[in-house]
């Protein structure tokens, strides 16, 4: 005679956590219609010992979520004032430029302005095209740069930031920590730098491998478009 061995009902009733997982998921309103359930459930605490409830434990997930995004909120709010205060800076920058009348005036104001509103410890402009007006030609800006250096800069898609490179030898004081090599365009439109604007700092965080040269750009289209007018009557 064979014997059968019949299955407990409870077998048949089990449930996989993934099946009361896709049940929940399909009826939101589950707990709502079950309030009770919010205070049986408890969870180990996720900020010390001890148990809560899965209403608690909610809570403090959402309170969590909160402070992160208040975090974000703040941290672009200082981005957005900085942002703000430095558009404001390069824009009275170039009002300074516009006033100058003299090109000893303007060299003069561009190394200011740099060290005061730009934290920059010690600027330095370099030009490799002679100018048109032949009274300020023996200025220290024509000073001769090596092949290297020039070809380097000419290169260059986007300013350059960070430590000093090889090819720029002892252009700014050795006790500088980190620079930028900003090359200066005509236009827009034409590839090739006419010389450069080299910005040093103490503090070997001011101009990082990585920071953003959005601001250094303008500044030196500023200051390169207020070069061409006192050193440039004809085109070259």
């Amino acid at each position: 005679m064979t014997t059968t061995h019949e299955e407990s009902p409870a077998a048949h009733d089990e449930i996989s956590a993934e099946q009361v997982a896709a049940y929940l998921r399909s009826h939101p309103k589950f707990f709502e219609q079950h309030t009770g359930l919010l205070t049986e459930i408890t969870l180990p605490s996720p900020h010390g010992s001890g148990v809560i409830s899965l209403g608690e434990r909610q809570q403090l997930a959402q309170r969590d979520k909160i402070r992160v995004l208040e975090s974000l909120m703040d941290q672009m709010i200082v981005n957005a004032e900085d942002n703000e205060a430095t558009s404001l800076k390069v824009h009275n920058f170039c009002l300074k430029l516009l006033e100058q009348q003299s090109f000893s005036a303007l060299k003069l104001s561009i190394g200011e302005t740099l060290r005061s509103d730009f934290n920059v410890t010690e600027s330095l402009i370099r030009i490799w095209v002679k100018p048109s007006n032949s009274a300020i030609a023996n200025d220290a800006v024509f000073t001769h740069v090596s092949d290297e250096f020039n070809d380097w800069i000419i290169s260059l898609q986007k300013p350059h930031c960070g430590g000093r490179p090889q090819a720029a030898g002892n252009l700014l004081d050795n006790s500088l920590q980190s620079f930028a090599f900003i090359p200066l365009y005509k236009n827009a439109a034409d590839p090739h730098a006419f010389g450069v604007l080299v910005l040093g700092a103490e503090d070997p965080q001011r101009f990082k491998a990585d920071m953003g040269t959005l601001y250094i750009e303008r500044i030196g289209e500023l200051i390169a478009a207020a070069l061409l007018n006192h050193l440039f009557t004809l085109n070259f």
